[in-house]
């Protein structure tokens, strides 16, 4: 499908109301400002508009624009700073994906996203990955009441699992893996994101087998049955330690949440296994907060305890980060989730990518200066 096709169904969806979003991103210019872009549908005195919300680093800005002005908007942001674009309609969905080169691919697929609950009058509300509507697992794991609408108290954990699921299908598109997916999930508790996921993948037709892992054996069994139930056929729970659990032939490592050194080992897990992509969101950080310990400037800051705590966590996931930089890894740390939800809201996504030795070795250069200026002789990352 050629550009100019695509610009024609997107004019007819638009002009049908069949049009629920899109998203443009994978930047081409890794330090551009405008770090994306996401466009829905809006009413505005009886007018459909469509709501461009660009996504700075720093901040967000909103612009309304009739159809044919949001053609030439899509087409200018697509050729200047955009090589990625994710279109969602009523009846399809469409994915582009551009090379530097300009070499084109669109994919058309069945449409995945649930659109119940879409109003055009309320720009605030949001079109969701994951649907409430007659979803089984949501229901068995207590996110939905008896009429499928989600709870009052588990609103933040229905935004946190479809923000999850927005990042994860990000990260796929961008690395463009092949199908056959082998995703395991460290330590994935009662499997909120764990389910959430693999209910996305069986939309994408794609072959990925999803296991996750969990030392406790009731929420194996309760997992291992709410999936059954649910007919998520590439979705498994297995009884294990992150620690000592095999993971021959993943390709993807995921682990929300461990605590402290246990991110270090689903790292280290991950890196041995050469998947091609890890992705965290680190807890507790307890034992770089122990090993650090200044004689110069900084001793300012870590003198204090509330100080050195929020400094430990910023450290461990640096270490973390640059460590990953020095085993061939491409590296972002960002916010996973609004931090009213949840303080523990980074996430560390790691892409496998081309390393020269003098880059790995500066990465890890800066790793050991990072270590030295803080006092730091050990971190859980290098066993």
């Amino acid at each position: 499908m050629t550009f100019d096709n695509l610009y024609k169904l997107l004019l007819q969806s638009f002009s049908e109301n069949t049009f629920i979003k899109a998203t443009l991103g994978n930047q081409r210019i890794e330090n551009d400002n405008l770090k994306n872009v996401i466009i829905k549908p809006v009413k505005i005195k009886d007018e459909i508009k469509y709501s461009f919300v660009f996504r700075n680093k720093t901040n967000d800005i909103t612009k309304n624009y009739s159809a044919s002005e949001s053609i030439e908007q899509i087409k200018t942001l697509l050729q200047h700073n955009f090589l990625n674009a994710d279109i969602f309609t009523n009846n399809c969905n469409y994915h582009v994906f551009q090379k530097k080169t300009g070499e084109v691919k669109v994919v058309k697929k069945e449409t995945t996203v649930s659109t119940e609950a879409i109003s055009l009058e309320h720009n605030h509300q949001k079109t969701r990955i994951i649907g409430q509507n007659k979803n089984q697992y949501l229901q068995e794991l207590g996110l939905l009441n008896k009429n499928g609408e989600v709870k009052k108290e588990m609103q933040h954990k229905f935004k946190q699992i479809n923000r999850y699921v927005e990042i994860v299908a990000g990260v796929f598109r961008e690395t463009q893996l092949k199908s056959d997916l082998k995703i395991v999930d460290m330590g994935s508790g009662k499997g909120y994101l764990t389910f959430a996921l693999a209910d996305y993948e069986l939309g994408q037709n794609r072959n990925s087998k999803i296991v996750g892992i969990e030392i406790r054996n009731d929420l194996v069994d309760l997992c291992n049955t709410i999936a059954r139930n649910s007919e998520l056929s590439n979705l498994s729970f297995e009884q294990g330690s992150i620690k000592d659990t095999s993971i021959e032939g993943m390709n993807v490592l995921i682990a929300l949440h461990a605590c402290d050194t246990a991110t270090d080992d689903a790292i280290i897990k991950g890196i041995n296994a050469n998947a091609e992509i890890i992705i965290c969101a680190p807890c507790c950080h307890k034992q770089i907060r122990k090993e650090m310990k200044t004689n110069n400037s900084f001793h300012a800051i870590t003198k204090h305890g509330i100080l050195l705590e929020r400094q430990a966590e910023i450290i461990t996931d640096s270490l973390r980060s640059l460590w990953l930089e020095s085993k061939g890894y491409k590296t972002k740390v960002f916010d996973f989730v609004d931090v009213n939800n949840t303080p523990k809201n980074v996430m560390i996504v790691a892409i496998k990518t081309k390393r020269t030795e003098s880059e790995l070795s500066n990465y890890l250069k800066q790793y050991n200066e990072l270590k030295n200026l803080f006092g730091i002789d050990w971190c859980a990352i290098e066993n």
